[in-house]
């Protein structure tokens, strides 16, 4: 039986049937059947095949139509309004005149200090003088047993006595010798034995009147006195103690505190910058020509009376590299006692057109270089690098880098770019955003990253 062929459509495949059975499978051969029986499509299997293909095409012809119109339509839709630029507070730099202080760290000392010992060996009777209280110079402070050298005092005294029995009879003898041999009545070596006799006898008298005086000052050195006025410290020993003469250990030490002394350390290199700078003109010296000093206390608080610096050590500190420098300090209260730490604030000079911009405006690359952000002629942000001398309370001291007039941006530096527009408001203008947290005072600016803005 002859095999039905129908003609072959491009893109679809049909399947070749027998007449007498049913789907038969094609084996893809030049239309031959698997096996002898005649094929052939029966038509309403070919019908349904045909009618699924062209519904599948007409399904992907819609779908490209409409990816195309809703490309269109996303191309002719209106583009949003621009944003607006930041708005930024900014602080216009201006010269102004400036004290120019350090802060350095150091320790109170008394201007007088006396450490009490015995200079006799004896006995404490008593003690006559209440510890941390103050005392006058040549109050006695202790009384040691006198007896042993008012006895000591005494027999010099005796001794002087027979001395001076001696010298009379000596010098009498010599006198009658001199007339007896000048008639030639006596020799010429008695005479001489009598007036060696009575110049011995004056050498007795001034060792007996030595030994005398070393007598009365053992028996004064019994009352043991302040040397100083001042006020005491502890004392080391009680009535009964037994004392010596020079001994290693202090009975009592007498401080006076008022005024009293603050000694500080200041690096040499802070000496040697300051005095290039005097000589450059960029520091002058107060009016006074004197540097006054204050001081702020352990717990913070500033000390109400203001010092003057003494002098400055002229030796460095191997160890330390520091120079010592002495301030006093008037204490009538005794409120700065012997060994507090302090910390004095020095004026070093005055700059005429220093140049001070917030610490918060100022920030770190992440080359570590101090850098800021101001507001140009044109509107724009831009980055400047910054040579910042030191930090002044809040602020830092710019040496080089900005220009008087120009606008440095303090607040809102999060949303600054390099070259990005900005809407600058004067710092403490009621419109101005809110100001950002200031760094600590006297720490480094925080670093940034390569494009400027603040690393989180």
């Amino acid at each position: 039986m002859a095999i039905a062929r129908k003609p072959l459509r491009r893109g679809v495949a049909y399947r070749r049937h027998d007449l007498g059975a049913q789907n038969t499978p094609f084996d893809g051969t030049c239309g031959r059947a698997r096996d002898s029986q005649s094929v052939g499509p029966t038509n309403r299997q070919d019908g349904l095949m045909f009618s699924s293909q062209i519904r599948f095409l007409c399904l992907g012809v819609a779908a490209v139509a409409l990816a195309g119109l809703a490309g269109c339509n996303r191309s002719a839709a209106p583009q949003p309004p621009a944003q607006a630029a930041p708005q930024v507070g900014v602080m216009t730099v201006q010269p102004k005149r400036v004290a120019i202080r350090s802060e350095l760290p150091g320790r109170t000392s008394p201007t007088l200090i006396a450490e009490v010992r015995p200079q006799v060996t004896g006995i404490v009777k008593s003690r006559n003088f209440q510890e941390g209280a103050e005392v006058k110079a040549g109050s006695v402070l202790y009384q040691l047993d006198a007896a042993p050298y008012r006895a000591a005092y005494e027999s010099a005294q005796a001794a002087l006595a027979k001395a001076e029995a001696g010298l009379t009879t000596a010098r009498q003898k010599a006198e009658r010798s001199k007339e007896l041999v000048a008639i030639k009545f006596l020799s010429q070596q008695d005479y001489d034995d009598a007036a060696a006799a009575a110049r011995q006898s004056e050498a007795d008298v001034a060792a007996a009147k030595a030994a005398v005086d070393t007598a009365r000052i053992n028996l004064g050195y019994t009352r043991i006195v302040a040397p100083i006025s001042g006020r005491t410290g502890k004392s080391a020993v009680t009535a009964g103690a037994l004392v010596t003469a020079n001994q290693q250990t202090a009975l009592v030490t007498v401080q006076k505190l008022d005024p009293i002394y603050v000694d500080v350390a200041q690096s040499s290199a802070d000496v040697l910058r300051l005095k290039r700078e005097f000589a450059k003109g960029q520091l002058k010296r107060t009016a006074s020509n004197e540097a006054s000093v204050a001081l702020v206390l352990e717990d913070g608080t500033r000390y109400p009376l203001e010092g003057r610096l003494q002098f400055a050590d002229v030796t460095v500190d191997p160890g330390t590299g520091a120079i010592t420098l002495r301030a006093l300090f008037p204490n009538p209260g005794r409120e700065l006692l012997p060994g507090m730490y302090v910390r004095a604030v020095i004026e070093e000079g005055v700059r005429d057109d220093a140049i001070l911009v917030p610490q918060q405006a100022v920030t770190r690359d992440p080359k570590g270089d101090a850098i800021a952000w101001v507001v140009g002629p044109d509107g724009k942000a831009e980055q400047r690098t910054l040579q910042v001398a030191r930090a002044l309370g809040n602020e830092w001291l710019i040496d080089a880098g900005l220009k008087p007039g120009e606008r440095v941006i303090v607040d809102g530096l999060q949303r600054v770019r390099p070259g990005v527009a900005v809407q600058a408001v004067e710092r403490g203008d009621p419109n101005a955003p809110a100001p950002a947290a200031a760094p600590p005072q006297g720490g480094d600016p925080a670093p940034k990253n390569s494009d400027g803005a603040p690393r989180s």
